[in-house]
């Protein structure tokens, strides 16, 4: 599910001379996009209107920042995001399978 874009963008990075950041800088560059959703988000649903000057943003693209930034960091990690998401997933399979009311 995930592999092949683990690849492409491990792929894409390593044709830079440093392909991925220190793990600091990975998690700086993880809270920016993530604010950027939460300011979107804000703009569209919260008490925070957007200003006329700023830029459109649409949130589709705002979460595949996120998305290859966390790619990201699983690749310069050797992660298997396919195996771990697999449990993320079991975990609301299984531990939360009663947690949540269910539809009729």
């Amino acid at each position: 599910m995930l592999k092949d874009t683990q690849k492409e963008v491990d792929d894409l990075l390593q044709t830079f001379e440093t392909p991925y950041w220190s793990p600091l800088s990975q998690f700086a560059r993880l809270s920016e996009e993530v604010g950027e959703v939460a300011r979107l988000l804000n703009h569209m649903y919260g008490d925070k209107p957007k200003k006329k000057e700023e830029a459109e943003q649409e949130l589709g693209g705002e979460l595949a920042d996120v998305l290859f930034t966390v790619i990201s960091i699983a690749n310069a990690h050797n992660i298997d995001l396919d195996a771990d998401f697999e449990k993320t997933l079991d975990k609301l399979r299984v531990r939360d399978k009663d947690r949540f009311k269910k539809k009729a």
